[in-house]
């Protein structure tokens, strides 16, 4: 890759600089010392760091840490980060009242300054969206109309175009203030360039550039892109498929369904140990009569970047390597079709699950149909799920012993209080708590990874020394969660020759504020100190108001109190969850595949008035990877309307089976995934024909509404 020169490198000066003389009336803030009290984000809020790829690493000030110590343990992993949220939350704090209505993507708009490294996207002009006013402090909160460039300069527009309440141009900040003075005394030749360019863009219409601020986007993608050519480059050993005891003999863990009378699971749900019981969902595998041949368990280790705290540890994104903290052995599950294997192995499909699911729900919903088209479903636990890792599963075969294989539970008891939830180990533990679920989600990718290399090392199921599955035709489905890190993992996989996420969305964050998950939202506000909840009294203690406006809405006028802080907080989760946010890996897919990787043919599934995975947060995805032609709609509206026992919420209707008026859905849409990978990704179906039901690709404009029904 190409380098800027040194000059074009040297940024060390405060990024807010005041472009026009002030005069009696509203006017922009400027306050170096304070990111509330100037145009955020600004890379006067960072500091030099050679190893990123932004050459910048963030260096935001920390409040008083023992009257906000949650705010100093979220600020600790943020200053770790080489630049800004590719999708940030401005705020302009102005002197006084300023009208909102004049606000928009004239008066105010962003310029990209190029790549750090490349020069990649200079020139391009973005607009705004999802404006908010709020009276009380004097701020302008707005988004980026589009997710922004990784590890890339822009400078943020603010035109008098912006009116003051009295209808007046707003004025810019004093010429006195520090930050021009500091300035001066620096060598600034590119950054008052940059400044005077952007100005002179501005000023083409009647408004004129009163304010601007320079900012640098964080590397989003930089590890895993390296993690990938680690795994492609290590030779690991074959997968075990001597996975199973037998009278604790070790047997091959490879069963014909024809033989299996049931699978017991018994899923450790405490730590003293305790489990649950029930069995597998055998018949499923009938959805298709005759599809599926042999149900096979098998051990392999993958690396794990992941320290015991469920963090993967800050590297510079220019020249640091991630390192591996251990390693872990996983179990896999395997169902192969019935007939003739193929000469080159059976193409197969990685199926990821689910939240709060495992390899023992929703992959059995689907191999069946995937198996009729000759396609075997491969599938793992995502980290923290699955149970803990005790949990066994125990085969009754026709006319032979019992064989028991280790489950592969991923989930332990994180919190100390004896129990191990469907999730627990997939967040990071306190005081990192701002990270979420983002290392969780980036280290199943990484297990993924080292899962296609087993199969292109050779995965020998039945043991006569071949290789079982096809190297070349590894294709990749999941749902919901499955479908969030299924689109990270289609953005840095090379091998995966097509892939379909089912009802993804992005970021975690936004999915958790608007959709069924908001109650955790609601636990993240009043664990802080001091507590964010700002909806009182109320019977859950839980409930909050962020009072922010979706995509394409007017400007908002705030009058809630507290929602400004809420509208920080989030702001600052997804700022630091955006390298596990499959937004950012959707341009990777097709768009902008990373160095040496090839574009992939995709589908995304997804369904109106998901109350799951709200519609807004799949739309970034498809917005994100210039994606709506791949897009695929299921109309849950008209399906209820034809028939009410259809559910309200439409995000299991991939693997909704089980009742007479979903299974239909169900096994369409399953069709459309096995055909589209059956066909190497070049044949797409309308799983109901000429029916209403599934709009093959959408029809826009994209919903960014959350049509829910009532």
């Amino acid at each position: 890759m190409t380098r800027f020169p040194l000059g074009r490198l040297a940024l060390a000066l405060s990024l807010f600089v005041p472009l026009a003389a002030a005069a009696d009336g509203v006017r922009i803030r400027n306050d170096a010392g304070d990111p509330a009290a100037t145009i955020f984000p600004s890379d006067r809020f960072t500091v030099r760091d050679w190893s990123n790829t932004t050459f910048r690493r963030v260096a935001l000030p920390l409040p008083d840490c023992a009257v906000r110590p949650s705010d100093c343990a979220d600020i600790a992993v943020i200053n770790t980060l080489d630049g800004f949220s590719t999708q940030p939350r401005f705020t302009v704090p102005f002197t006084g009242d300023i009208d909102p209505a004049t606000v928009n993507s004239s008066t105010v708009y962003l310029l990209n300054l190029g790549d750090t490294l490349t020069m990649r996207g200079v020139g391009r002009k973005i607009g705004i969206n999802q404006v908010l006013w709020d009276p009380a402090t004097k701020t302008l909160a707005f988004e980026s109309d589009e997710l922004l460039q990784e590890h890339s300069r822009y400078v943020l527009i603010v035109t008098d175009g912006v009116r003051d309440s009295r209808g007046r141009r707003i004025q810019a900040a004093r010429d006195d203030d520090d930050d021009e003075r500091g300035a001066r005394g620096r060598d600034n030749a590119e950054y008052r360039r940059d400044l005077r360019d952007a100005k002179r863009h501005g000023e083409r219409g009647r408004d004129r550039v009163v304010a601007a601020s320079l900012f640098t986007t964080q590397s989003a993608t930089a590890d895993l892109a390296k993690i990938s050519r680690q795994i492609k480059a290590s030779t690991p050993a074959p997968v075990d498929f001597m996975a199973g005891t037998d009278a604790a003999v070790a047997v091959r863990s490879v069963f014909p369904l024809a033989q299996v009378q049931g699978i017991q699971f018994a899923r450790q749900i405490g730590a003293a140990p305790s489990f649950s019981t029930g069995f597998l969902a055998t018949p499923a595998l009938g959805v298709v009569p005759g599809s599926v041949a042999q149900i096979a368990y098998g051990k392999f280790r993958s690396p794990d970047y992941q320290t015991a705290q469920k963090y993967i540890p800050a590297t510079g994104t220019l020249n640091g390597q991630p390192q591996p903290q251990g390693s872990n052995e996983l179990t896999l599950q395997l169902f192969v079709p019935a007939g003739a294997k193929p000469a080159g192995g059976w193409p197969v499909a990685i199926f990821g699950h689910g939240f709060t699911d495992s390899m023992y729900g929703a992959p059995w919903a689907v191999a069946s149909v995937f198996a009729s088209r000759g396609i075997a479903t491969l599938a793992i636990n995502v980290v923290g799920h699955g149970g803990g890792p005790l949990g066994t599963l125990t085969v009754l075969r026709s006319g032979a012993t019992p064989v028991v294989v280790n489950a592969g539970g991923r989930g332990f008891d994180q919190d100390g209080n004896g129990t191990i939830d469907s999730t627990e180990g997939v967040n990071a533990a306190p005081p990192r708590t701002v990270i979420g679920s983002r290392d969780g989600l980036r280290q199943t990718v990484v297990d993924l990874m080292q899962l296609v290399r087993e199969v292109e090392v050779g995965m020998d199921v039945d043991g006569d020394g071949t290789p079982d599955l096809d190297a070349q035709r590894i294709y990749y489905a999941g749902q919901s969660f499955g479908g969030i890190y299924g689109t990270i993992f289609l953005g840095v996989e090379p091998s995966l020759k097509a892939g379909v996420p089912n009802v993804p969305g992005g970021s975690i964050t936004e999915i958790a504020r608007l959709g069924a998950f908001r109650p955790l939202t609601g636990i993240a506000l009043i664990s802080r100190l001091p507590s964010l909840i700002n909806v009182t009294p109320n019977p859950s203690g839980i409930e909050f108001n962020e009072n922010m406006p979706l995509r394409n809405e007017p400007p908002r006028i705030n009058n809630v109190a507290g929602a400004m802080a809420i509208q920080q907080l989030l702001d600052r989760n997804e700022w630091v969850q955006q390298s596990g946010n499959p937004v950012s890996y959707a341009e990777r897919i097709r768009k902008n595949p990373l160095p040496g990787h090839a574009a992939k043919p995709v589908l995304i599934q997804f369904a109106k008035g998901d109350v799951t995975v709200p519609n807004p947060t799949s739309t970034a995805i498809i917005r994100a990877g210039d994606l709506a032609d791949r897009a695929v709609y299921f109309r849950n509206d008209l399906a209820v309307a034809a028939d009410p026992t259809v559910p309200k919420n439409p995000h299991t209707f991939l693997t909704n089976i089980g009742a007479a008026g979903t299974a239909p859905y169900a096994v369409g849409a399953q069709q459309q995934i096995a055909v589209f990978f059956a066909t190497h990704g070049t044949t797409v179906i309308d799983p109901d024909g000429a029916g209403p039901f599934f709009e093959v690709p959408i029809s826009l404009p994209l919903p960014e509404g959350l049509n829910y029904l009532p």
